[in-house]
């Protein structure tokens, strides 16, 4: 994985962000998602940098970057700090303007990008995922039973810790199939990984926390966004899985665009092939649909 790309740690002030860096042109910010780390991109970033200097990142919390302390308020985990991360990492990598894509709760940290650093994101993809505080405004009983990460990782501590620290493996079995994606998509070494970023007590607390802050602070951050009037300037590409639910979930909103359309300006998008993890399952597709909004072509 990863074999032409530069391993990098960056020190952002309250986190230090692990991040692989390859290819040239223009920067483009790759993030991922539960229980992902930046290893998903592995079959996506190569064919991108082609055409692109890409950046694949860990979220802090998440991988092999760093775990800062969190608060009573969980802010250290939100979107806005995960955000200030990505742009200083993009800024030390000299790219003062870049691209970003995100998949799952990366897009939530990508679109908080676009909104807080409307003069940095050129161009923005977020991948099976509509606003947070959609999700949690929409909110019924075929979330808390097929995501059923949103509402079991924002308990409060130590219950969804315990039960991530005994059952990593079962965790990220759950995730990779239950999401209407392919098993054999995710090789025995992916997935050892995957399990590997969840047996860490503070990587575990860390990402309980940033699920804690999504039921929270980002929900208070998107509502505050909303009533401002502020919107995403930047031209949004919106792509979902084929299998998943937000399609249908989403139906009466024109789906996952319709909602899209209400928060940015321009935005464009459709169905892609695969479940939840398509850029897993369906590399090729995704690399192509990606490098294609991103190029402009």
């Amino acid at each position: 994985m990863f074999a032409d790309f530069d391993t990098l740690e960056i020190d952002t002030g309250e986190a230090r962000i692990f991040a692989r860096h390859g290819g040239s042109g223009p920067g483009l910010l790759l993030l991922h998602g539960f229980p992902e780390t930046h290893a998903m991109w592995r079959d996506v970033a190569p064919s991108l940098a082609r055409d692109f200097s890409v950046v694949c990142a860990d979220l802090r919390g998440y991988g092999q970057s760093s775990c800062p302390p969190s608060a009573a308020d969980h802010a250290p985990y939100g979107k806005r700090a995960m955000a200030a991360d990505m742009a200083a990492l993009m800024g030390d990598l000299g790219f003062r303007r870049f691209l970003v894509a995100g998949h799952d709760r990366g897009g939530r940290v990508a679109y908080r990008l676009a909104l807080d650093y409307p003069d940095r994101v050129e161009k923005l993809a977020v991948l099976d995922i509509v606003p947070t505080a959609e999700v949690w405004d929409r909110a019924d009983a075929r979330l808390a039973l097929g995501f059923w990460p949103w509402s079991l990782l924002a308990q409060p501590e130590p219950l969804p810790e315990t039960i991530l620290a005994a059952t990593a493996g079962a965790i990220v079995d759950n995730a990779l199939s239950g999401w209407g994606s392919a098993a054999d998509a995710f090789p025995p070494g992916v997935r050892q990984a995957y399990v590997a970023a969840l047996r860490d007590p503070a990587h575990i607390h860390a990402i309980c926390e940033e699920y804690r802050a999504a039921a929270s602070l980002d929900r208070l951050h998107d509502h505050a966004d909303r009533e401002a009037g502020r919107r995403i300037s930047c031209p949004v590409l919106a792509l979902w899985s084929e299998h998943g639910a937000l399609a249908e979930w989403y139906r009466d909103e024109d789906g996952p665009l319709g909602i899209w359309r209400n928060w940015a300006d321009d935005a464009s998008g459709g169905a892609m092939p695969g479940g939840h993890f398509f850029p897993e399952e369906s590399p090729i597709e995704t690399a192509a649909t990606l490098d294609a909004f991103f190029s402009g072509r």
